[in-house]
């Protein structure tokens, strides 16, 4: 004869069953309510057809497939699949695969991606034409891979406006972008990797290819406010263009626009311009004047290369502060300028360093409390090559040229004062070769302001102790 089961044995069995039933119950509301979202979503005119829509039991995810959409207007969007991972009312993920937009009457294909990975959306799916608030739609993470842009479409020109690729005409693809805490107002930080395209008309750059190597944003808010928008940092690297109006290539440009933490500035490294491909391409009226530039540039090369650095720093000192910066253009065989600014600095009331970087119109209240700036100016070529293009400009021999120089530098000298005088000539000493390098510090007095030098510049001088060098 059979043994009974234990009494808790059945009870197990029984809450195991009910369990499961309550899963069932649950995958299947899941299901439900993704199709009736999708279709909500897709509400506001035009066709929707859906494939199977479904729930793991095991696994807490719901799925819909072949999600075929058309729209009034002509254009078709599909979506393989369309995946809600974890609680439905507060999803982990919100996988899209196989993203298409197509034209349907040209059957050409607008955009595509891959996959689209949203990290911890604020909602499943996001209505667009439900009058959902803009604070409602948050997004953890985004991870986007394989997109393909068309960019004679109206999508690109919303995804870029205000750009030149807002009304060209090519392709464009983009391996993958990587975003963190997503909001309407704000972006904690948006990368784009391995960028490359072909287009024609965009804007000033004219028609040709670029590709991008990464472009990462970070601490980007203020964009539901226009004018307001600030930037923690940007990263640029390996910029080449190759278009009928500019030729050239970037290594890097990083901006750090975060002076919370008392520096910040701008570096740019590696900007190469090839002048000579671009005066090919232009206007066959035009290339001797572009030539002519181009030779006192770039001593002939036809290749522009520029490395430049805008960088400051803020120092607390007890009751006042000081504004340290320190910037350097380099551009090769043609010159090198340094700027050094050493300014103790008290602020207004209320205003932080922070503040004082963001918007320099602080300067007009603040109360300078002496200091030093030095700036030099050393030439690698370009005042020889100016003094020779000068002189044939002019008809006369490059000695001529500089003794005309030089007395419009007297003259102008008498105008505005001996500094003034001083400067001119040391120009004019690097324009005969008799100087390399022209250095002017100024030492401002113990104290006074930037309004004092504005409303009367000539004045405002004779306060700076200022000296002026060539070597």
């Amino acid at each position: 004869m059979q043994a009974l089961r234990p009494p808790a044995t059945r009870l197990g069995q029984m809450l195991a069953f009910a369990t499961l039933m309550g899963a069932c119950g649950i995958a299947a509301a899941d299901a439900e309510r993704l199709e009736a979202d999708l279709r909500a979503l897709f509400g506001g005119g035009g066709s929707l057809s859906l494939g199977e829509v479904s729930s793991g039991m095991l696994r807490s995810r719901t799925t819909a497939e072949e999600i075929v959409f058309e729209t009034e207007e002509g254009e078709r969007l599909l979506i393989d699949r369309y995946i809600v991972s974890g609680d439905y009312d507060a999803p982990d993920e919100v996988t899209l695969e196989g993203f298409r937009i197509e034209d349907s009457l040209t059957e050409l294909t607008l955009m595509s991606a891959e996959r689209i990975v949203m990290g911890e959306p604020s909602r499943a799916v996001f209505p667009l034409h439900a009058g959902l608030d803009p604070e409602e739609v948050r997004l953890g993470s985004l991870a986007i891979d394989g997109i393909v842009l068309e960019l004679a479409s109206e999508l690109a020109g919303e995804l870029f406006p205000d750009t030149p690729l807002q009304r060209g005409q090519g392709r464009m693809t983009i391996e993958r972008v990587r975003g963190e805490s997503l909001t309407h107002d704000a972006i904690g930080m948006l990368e784009i990797t391995g960028v490359a395209g072909a287009a024609e008309d965009l804007d000033e750059i004219g028609s040709g290819s670029f590709t991008l190597a990464s472009l990462r944003l970070e601490e980007l808010t203020g964009l539901d406010t226009e004018g307001e928008e600030t930037l923690a940092s940007l990263l640029l690297r390996d910029l080449d263009v190759e278009a009928s109006e500019l030729v050239g290539s970037l290594a890097l440009l990083d901006v750090d626009g975060d002076f919370d933490d008392g520096k910040g500035g701008v570096r740019l490294e590696g900007l190469h311009l090839d002048l000579a491909r671009m005066i090919e391409l232009a206007p066959e009226e035009e290339r001797t004047q572009l030539r002519m530039a181009s030779n006192v540039l770039t001593d002939g090369s036809g290749e522009l290369r520029l490395d430049a650095a805008f960088l400051g720093s803020w120092q607390e000192k007890g009751e006042h502060s000081v504004l340290v910066s320190d910037s350097q253009v380099d551009v090769q065989d043609a010159l090198r300028l340094l700027f050094d600014i050493n300014l103790p600095v008290r602020l207004p009331p209320g205003i932080t360093p922070a503040d004082a970087f963001a918007d320099t119109d602080w300067l007009e209240r603040a109360t300078l409390l002496g200091g030093d700036m030095r700036l030099n100016l050393a030439d690698k070529g370009l005042f020889a090559r100016l003094a020779t293009l000068g002189a044939a400009m002019e008809g006369v021999t490059e000695a001529q040229y500089v003794e005309q120089a030089r007395t419009q530098a007297q003259g102008l000298g008498m105008m505005f004062g001996p500094e003034a005088q001083a400067v001119l000539l040391g120009l004019v000493e690097l324009l005969e070769g008799s100087a390399e390098e022209l250095e002017v510090r100024v030492k401002l007095p113990a104290e006074s302001t930037v309004n004092s030098y504005q409303t009367d510049p000539l004045g405002g001088a004779e306060k700076l102790n200022i000296k002026v060098e060539t070597r």
